[in-house]
């Protein structure tokens, strides 16, 4: 993260109102270039023309994908009408980025099984669970012991893009390796706790765990 005092207020005064924390990381990464193209002027120094020809710049001279250049606008759009209650007006005069026009290629379920063959153990069972629940990498990642619901075969995603919560199906076929992977990682849990070198001050990680609650992608990771 960055040093920048006026940058770090923006990060605080959107972890306040519950933004995540990647949208936060983007918005500064975007706000910072802005104010690095516009050769460090303050942002309250500048307005509506100064974005206009940053915008233009991204999809002139860098080239960037019309879904790019909509999220640095986004991104200045919240810096203007929330942070510094200045808002910026009609942007539309900036060049706009030309939308992708060739569609994105997306496997077949033979291709899929394919490169499900080529996996085995625990990646095996995280590609599984991506393409069976719909999961991003992201919601595997953060996901927990918790959030699986083995009697109503469904996976309870918190704060996933756009900072929602969802219910995805469970495939019935992904029960038992999920079961063995969870009860794997319990024993060597157990294990780390009779060892004469486990001490009572357990990390965060070894806390969940023993609470149930520990994130799928620790139980991976062993």
């Amino acid at each position: 993260m960055t040093r920048s005092p006026f940058l770090l207020s923006i990060a605080d005064y959107m972890r306040v109102r519950g933004y995540s924390k990647r949208t936060i990381h983007t918005y500064i990464r975007w706000i910072k270039s802005f104010i690095i193209f516009s050769q460090k002027r303050h942002p309250s120094d500048m307005g509506r023309d100064e974005v206009v020809a940053y915008l233009t710049y991204l999809a002139v001279k860098r080239k960037v994908s019309s879904s790019t250049q909509s999220l640095a606008l986004n991104a200045l759009v919240f810096l203007y009408d929330k942070f510094l209650e200045k808002p910026l007006g009609d942007v539309s005069e900036c060049h706009r980025a030309r939308r992708q026009q060739k569609l994105p290629s997306v496997l077949t379920p033979s291709e899929v099984q394919s490169l499900l063959s080529l996996l085995s153990g625990k990646h095996r069972l995280m590609a599984c669970i991506m393409y069976g629940s719909g999961l991003r990498r992201i919601e595997l990642i953060r996901l927990r012991v918790n959030a699986i619901d083995f009697d109503f075969g469904h996976i309870r995603i918190w704060n996933g893009k756009g900072y929602k919560h969802r219910i995805v199906t469970l495939a019935s076929e992904l029960t038992s390796a999920l079961k063995y992977q969870i009860e794997k990682v319990k024993i060597l849990l157990e294990e780390d706790q009779q060892s004469a070198g486990y001490t009572h001050h357990t990390s965060r990680c070894e806390h969940r765990c023993i609470n149930n609650v520990k994130p799928i992608s620790d139980s991976f990771s062993q």
